[in-house]
């Protein structure tokens, strides 16, 4: 993950509470491990817990510091509350609880059980054998119940890569921490029930971990109910097979959302590796994940969304819908209502692959390779172009509604469709188109033969600007083209480069060993229909 943060110390020493608490003065120290979520990313956090007894009290304080937020500072009643209706008993003390490192702030409220744990391992109350190797996470009801927390997933990730031997979480959390190979998850659904499993002589067996990702079943409408839409199918099949970026233009009711809908189903599975990233983004936001999964995200936000919810950002700062469509499909219906500013944000992730996020504390990068699909109507009142109803926008409303795109964003979408109407010799055709699953399989050859051709080529392939240079100078066939894309459509060096590499995804399809001038041409189409707009 991009936003990685190593500011944590490795795992101490199983012996490490025992000599921390010989210290003189009655004073007790005792420490445990929990984490929390920094970004999308897991952080693992030290809690160190100080008790002094006070003499005269009838009651004990509790102080927090490391930066604890609200919810954070809040633990304190819940810890105090959870200890007592369980049936502890805790003398008067003045209690210092550390969570380091303490330049980090830190928020949400799975350091509860860590806390409680800490204080009664302080207090002679709990057993310090297993602590300096368990993750303990969760969130504390005042009966001592254990709720589940956001981000169980990758703070459970980064325990594993830290060397943690066990975790410790709520029963509701145990699905998406067992994701982690290597690091054994015991579900617990009570404060002394985890307390029993960390003093016992030999631990139960941990449930068993998730099983590896299958592919989905597809999600929606199959491809083969859609009724004509010839140039639609195969500017999807193209999209799919070469990850483009692509732009559906057509009057309300031609099929734009649907055809849009069907794209992660024709894309290849998410590997482990992508599966894992994408489930560990969902738990940082509080999607528990129940299993890793491997149909690409698609996430579809409404045009209102502000520049925060999109780009990322808050206090957090918390990932915005570019990452939550990192692997998959980010689908803006009616792109000109979009505000300008939020249109703009996506213009550096999508050459990049990422997005970064500065606030005043903290500075954090989210990952965002994600692949845009956007739709619009061709006019405000949306039958400009139609030969069934006659446009009613004045052409300076045309103009002015279609200028809401700024032409460097246009230059990011390498197919520009126009979505004609259905029609009712499509609706009423007893011919059967092909299927999502026949169209799938097309697009998993045409990517393993682009895998095999970058191993041959050391990674400079047809798609990549290397790769169009080349092409370029050994092939004198594609000079006309370019001039004619370049001087006669206005097409912009990054068009050129952009419709090389959906020229290369074409002959994929076709499983061509090298790049044809049809290809090419067929490239320059979907890109051309977007100069005479």
């Amino acid at each position: 993950m991009s936003s990685h943060v190593a500011l944590n110390e490795p795992p101490a020493s199983p012996d490490d509470g025992d000599r921390k608490s010989a210290l003189a003065g009655g004073r007790r120290l005792a420490i445990t491990r929990t984490g929390a979520v920094y970004g999308v990313n897991g952080l693992l956090v030290r809690v160190e817990v100080d008790v002094v007894p006070r003499i005269n009290r009838n009651s004990s304080t509790v102080r927090m510091v490391g930066l604890p937020d609200a919810v954070v500072r809040e633990s304190q009643q819940r810890v105090q509350a959870a200890l007592r209706n369980g049936g502890f008993v805790v003398e008067p003390s003045a209690i210092t609880v550390n969570l380091a490192p303490a330049g980090v702030r830190k928020e949400g409220a799975g350091f509860d059980l860590a806390v409680a744990v800490g204080i009664l391992a302080a207090t002679g109350q709990a057993s310090r054998r297993r602590l300096a190797e368990t993750l303990l996470l969760g969130e504390l009801a005042l009966d001592g119940g254990l709720r589940p927390v956001r981000g169980a997933l990758p703070i459970a990730w980064e325990a594993g890569a830290r060397g943690f031997a066990r975790a410790v979480v709520p029963r509701d959390n145990a699905a998406e921490a067992g994701l982690v190979e290597g690091l054994a998850v015991h579900p617990v659904r009570h404060l002394r029930e985890a307390l029993d499993l960390m003093a016992g002589d030999s631990l139960p067996a941990p449930d068993p971990p998730a099983p590896p990702p299958a592919r989905t079943a597809p999600n929606g409408v199959d491809l083969a109910e859609v009724r004509g839409q010839p140039r639609a199918r195969r500017a999807l099949e193209i999209a799919a097979a070469g990850g483009h970026n692509m732009l559906l233009t057509g009057p309300p009711g031609s099929g734009k959302t649907l055809l849009a809908s069907i794209l992660p189903d024709l894309t290849p599975p998410l590997s482990r590796e992508a599966a894992m990233e994408v489930a560990r983004i969902r738990s940082a936001v509080g999607q528990h994940p129940g299993a890793a999964f491997t149909r690409p995200p698609f996430r579809a936000p409404h045009h209102t969304i502000s520049y925060a919810a999109m780009a990322g950002g808050g206090p957090g700062p918390s990932p915005g819908e570019i990452t939550l469509a990192h692997r998959g499909v980010l689908f803006l219906d009616e792109l000109p209502e979009f505000r300008r500013p939020v249109l703009e944000c996506l213009r550096q992730p999508l050459e990049s692959g990422s997005i970064h996020i500065g606030r005043v504390r903290r500075s954090l990068r989210f990952p965002a390779r994600f692949q845009l699909v956007g739709a619009m109507n061709p006019c405000p009142c949306g039958h400009y172009g139609d030969g069934g109803r006659p446009c009613q926008c004045a052409p300076a409303a045309v103009a002015r509604y279609r200028s809401r795109i700024s032409g460097p964003l246009l230059d990011r979408l390498d197919l520009h469709l126009t979505v004609r109407p259905v029609t009712s010799t499509d609706v009423l055709a007893g011919t059967v188109a092909e299927s999502t699953a026949t169209v799938h399989q097309r697009v998993l050859a045409a990517r393993k033969l682009r895998e095999a051709r970058l191993r041959e080529t050391a990674g400079v392939g047809w798609s990549t600007v290397a790769g169009v240079g080349k092409v370029l100078r050994d092939q004198g066939t594609f000079r006309s083209l370019v001039s004619w894309a370049m001087d006669g459509l206005g097409m912009s060096a990054r068009g050129v480069t952009r419709a090389f590499r959906v020229a290369s995804t074409i002959a994929d399809l076709a499983g061509s060993e090298e790049i044809q001038p049809p290809h090419f041409e067929e490239a320059l189409q979907f890109r051309a229909q977007d100069t005479t707009r």
